[in-house]
């Protein structure tokens, strides 16, 4: 992984097929001067930094996009304590001690930190539209079939690895995190932003197993699965049929969260064997958000 010396969303939204980079509005009049020169004789500016955005802080939570490499490290920590160490899961990571995957040079960082230790507690990453094509595709392109959400993918992020230090759970860090990603959705005219939304199953003791997974996805196909031509389709289906739905469960608290911000649920779940989960396809349309949450987080 390179290190970052600036945010690369800003780039990484531009199109694949475009030649020139983007030139910030405010540039040096000789570097104005001397542009059209530079492109008649072939050669590429090279822009210069992009803006830094003002880093967020409520609640003594602190929300940032990473910048370098620690800062991702950090956050690849964080998710190896949580994933694999709270949750049992099977990471396949070249780092030791981090959860490293080809994805994450492709994404974009969010951090949240604990203000007095400046201790990462918090972290998602997103895939944006150009970085997916350089990829050739999304996370939830290898767990779904995504095809009738093809009409979106050109204003449409990915968000995954999520997760908040145990300590931190009842605090303002995934409020400040969903807060950070709706707002740069609203900067960059995103219109929807997926993901895989998983319900563990690690726990049959207390109730944590498939026949729970199985009776969440009924309660949520009932109230919040979205219209037809934005369902999907699991590659590796959780047996549903086979398992007992009718539990009385709760979904877990950030599916309750997503849903109160309009989320919906595009479909069955997959299971994911390397981390034991059932993994619930979900998107975010701004259009769908309620009014009262576009308030808090975008002002209007």
């Amino acid at each position: 992984m390179k290190e970052h010396t600036r945010p690369s969303f800003p780039l990484s939204l531009l199109p694949l097929a475009s030649k020139i980079p983007r030139i910030p509005t405010r540039i040096s009049s000789a570097f104005a001067q001397a542009l059209p020169s530079m492109l008649a004789r072939g050669q590429r500016p090279v822009s210069q930094p992009a803006q830094r955005l003002a880093e967020r802080q409520e609640g003594g939570v602190e929300v940032s996009w990473a910048r370098h490499l620690d800062e991702v490290r950090a956050a690849q920590r964080l998710r190896y304590a949580v994933f694999a160490g709270e949750m049992g899961a099977r990471l396949n990571t070249p780092v030791p001690g981090h959860d490293v995957d080809l994805y994450d040079d492709y994404c974009e960082h969010l951090l949240a930190r604990d203000v007095a230790t400046r201790e990462v507690i918090g972290t998602y990453r997103m895939l944006t539209p150009a970085q997916a094509r350089r990829l050739g595709g999304f996370y939830s392109d290898s767990e779904f079939d995504l095809t009738r959400l093809r009409p979106l993918r050109d204003r449409m992020v990915e968000v995954g690895r999520s997760c908040v230090h145990p300590d931190h759970r009842e605090g303002g860090a995934i409020l400040g995190l969903w807060g950070e990603l709706i707002r740069f959705m609203d900067r960059n005219q995103i219109d929807a932003m997926i993901g895989c939304a998983s319900i563990p199953m690690r726990d049959a003791v207390n109730g944590i197993h498939g026949s729970a997974a199985a009776s969440v996805w009924r309660q949520l196909r009932a109230m919040h699965l979205a219209p037809i031509e934005h369902q999907v389709w699991p590659r590796l289906p959780l047996p549903v049929e086979q398992l007992d739905d009718t539990l009385t469960v709760e979904p877990p608290a950030l599916i309750k969260g997503y849903l109160r911000l309009g989320t919906k649920v595009l479909g069955a779940p997959a299971w994911d064997p390397d981390f034991n989960c059932a993994d619930l396809p979900v998107m975010l349309r701004l259009v769908d958000m309620p009014a009262r949450y576009r308030k808090r987080f975008l002002g209007r």
